[in-house]
């Protein structure tokens, strides 16, 4: 069976106009992004999304820094145009002064500014990229967006729909080897008692029946899941309304065997059977690749 070709959009706009911001968002909600990509490369770029079962959704960033964009982009676009899912063409543009403030703000050189002359560098790559304007299938106009607002605004128009969950990854660790670097909550479970100083629970892992027993058969451990959760009932639905597409959350005990395997296990578990995306790693144990947790209407 065929997949469906991927979704391919092409994202361009003046600069200070938010296209760095517009990219993350995109990324954030499963897009493929490349930046900067010459247009003579684009059909390449797409064949191998569409011959790649990992992706599905692909955005590439087109503006005036991009070699022979002019020359050659309205035919590779064009074409692009005749496959099975037409691109979508994305401009994101702005007034000239907040261009200028935003440039002013950051301290940045505009990149087609002379000698300082900002508001002429505004207006040389207005017109430069006028004709990529032309085709666009959506012109935004950040001019009243910050960076988050941005971010929300691709999120609720690009993620598939206001309804959809944010993503949570949930990794176990040993704060023993340090904190996991992407983590965006980290709780501490080394207060709950510990199965390495029962000797037949030692060699094994929270992954075994008998330590996730012994840890959540503990009336502090159930009482930390209460609130841990409680939290987390309040926090994660309110990602998407922000923007934000997933979280990652790390339980750590001193060696990251036991504590906080079972703990992670249990929490993604009651994520997955809220009907959340779910994946579960556990870091410090050897050989254990990340699992995807089933949803409760997968069951």
């Amino acid at each position: 069976m065929s997949r469906q070709p991927t979704r391919i959009m092409v994202l361009s706009g003046l600069a200070g106009a938010g296209k760095s911001a517009a990219l993350h968002g995109l990324e954030d909600i499963g897009y493929y992004c490349v930046d900067n990509l010459p247009p003579a490369l684009i059909p390449t770029f797409v064949d191998l999304c569409d011959r790649s079962d990992g992706v599905t959704h692909a955005a590439l960033v087109v503006d005036a820094r991009t070699h022979g964009v002019l020359e050659e982009f309205a035919a590779v676009y064009d074409d692009l145009s005749g496959r099975g899912e037409a691109p979508e063409l994305v401009f994101l543009d702005a007034d000239d002064a907040v261009l200028q403030q935003r440039f002013s703000e950051t301290r940045r050189p505009h990149p087609m500014a002379t000698s300082g002359d900002v508001p002429g560098g505004i207006r040389r790559e207005r017109e430069m990229l006028r004709p990529i304007r032309d085709l666009a299938t959506q012109v935004i106009d950040t001019s009243e967006f910050t960076p988050h607002d941005l971010r929300k605004f691709i999120f609720r128009s690009f993620g598939g729909g206001g309804d959809e969950r944010a993503s949570v990854r949930v990794v176990s660790f040993g704060f023993r080897a340090g904190l996991p670097k992407t983590a965006d909550l980290v709780f501490d479970v080394r207060f709950l008692p510990n199965p390495n100083y029962v000797p037949e629970l030692k060699p094994l892992t929270g992954m075994d029946k008998p330590v996730s027993e012994y840890v959540e058969s503990r009336a502090e451990t159930q009482e930390f899941l209460e609130h841990v959760e409680n939290f987390l009932r309040f926090l994660v639905p309110r990602l998407t309304g922000e923007g934000r597409a997933y979280l990652t959350l790390a339980f750590g005990c001193t060696g990251g065997r036991h504590r906080s395997v079972a703990i992670a296990a249990r929490v993604a578990r009651d994520l997955a059977e809220a009907g959340y995306d779910v994946s579960l790693s556990h870091r410090d144990l050897p050989g254990q690749a990340p699992t995807h947790q089933p949803t409760e209407e997968a069951r």
